[in-house]
């Protein structure tokens, strides 16, 4: 693959809005390699894996330092999300790559990760909330739903590269609403970097990793995630975080149900923005960071 600026363009991009939100870069990139470059379904999310894995690395120094990792927490999640990667990546290596079929699994599954992923973001506050006035699981149910949790991520982010981020952090917060936001956060982080690289090596194994690609988004990709991190206190990243939701549930719709036509993809997107507006309209300011 030749050298191409355009790359770099989105690299750039995908790692300012990570850095500035927080937002998963899978739920970007991997979408944006499809519909704007028209790389194949394969090979987006196979060097999407490897290019999330790299990216995140950093960030379970800079956790782990400031005492934000639960490895309990990220022990069990791995138990349940390796295990199914392994046997995710063997089925995938069954199928032919290039097949349509493949292609309509993996934009299936992606635009369903990408609308819970959305939906996490818009609605996490009410979420958390709602498992603060009372939580009847007893330590052993929230091991086993940490377990299957795992399990669903390492199948979500090796077909589509998706989960681990906004979709992984929700979930931890239902499943530990005592613990605080930044923990979460860096034990999602620490569990994601293992996973990714995991399926990262397993699609590389399947010949779909462009490492050309991959260089080329990393030159974009880490002066933006500095430059974004840096501009938290410039940027209303709240607002900016709701935008970039509201896209993906379009885009998110777009290719779980490709078969939907424009007007019920855009009503859909109303749908969710009235209920975010109200939800948000009867609401005091957020006492939960999102």
């Amino acid at each position: 693959m030749s050298f191409e600026p355009g790359y770099v363009i989105a690299g750039f991009i995908v790692g300012w809005l990570v850095g500035l939100t927080g937002v998963g870069g899978g739920s970007l990139m991997t979408p944006i390699l499809l519909l704007f470059f028209n790389v194949k379904a394969a090979v987006a999310v196979g060097t999407d894996l490897l290019y999330a894995s790299i990216t995140k690395t950093a960030g379970i120094f800079a956790h782990g330092k400031l005492g934000n990792i639960d490895w309990r927490i990220v022990a069990t999640l791995a138990a349940g999300s390796v295990p199914v990667s392994f046997v995710t990546t063997l089925y995938l290596g069954e199928m032919d790559l290039a097949s349509g079929e493949l292609v309509d699994h993996i934009k299936f599954w992606l635009g369903i990760a990408l609308l819970f992923t959305s939906l996490s973001v818009l609605f996490r506050h009410e979420l958390v909330k709602s498992m603060h006035h009372e939580n009847r699981l007893s330590p052993r149910a929230v091991a086993v739903l940490t377990l299957v949790l795992g399990m669903v991520l390492g199948f979500l982010v090796t077909l589509t590269s998706v989960g681990a981020g906004a979709l992984g952090v929700t979930a931890l917060l239902l499943l530990y609403p005592k613990i605080h936001i930044n923990r979460i956060v860096g034990t999602d982080v620490a569990h994601a970097v293992p996973l990714t690289l995991v399926a990262g090596l397993g699609h590389a194994s399947l010949g779909t990793v462009d490492y050309s690609l991959l260089g080329t988004l990393l030159i974009g990709s880490i002066p933006g995630i500095w430059i974004g991190s840096h501009m938290t206190g410039v940027v209303g990243e709240h607002w900016v975080r709701n935008i970039l939701a509201l896209i993906l549930v379009y885009v998110g719709q777009k290719l779980a149900f490709p078969e939907l036509n424009q007007v019920l993809g855009v009503g859909l997107l109303l749908v969710v923005v009235a209920a975010k507006l109200v939800i948000d309209a009867r609401k005091p300011k957020l006492a939960v960071a999102e």
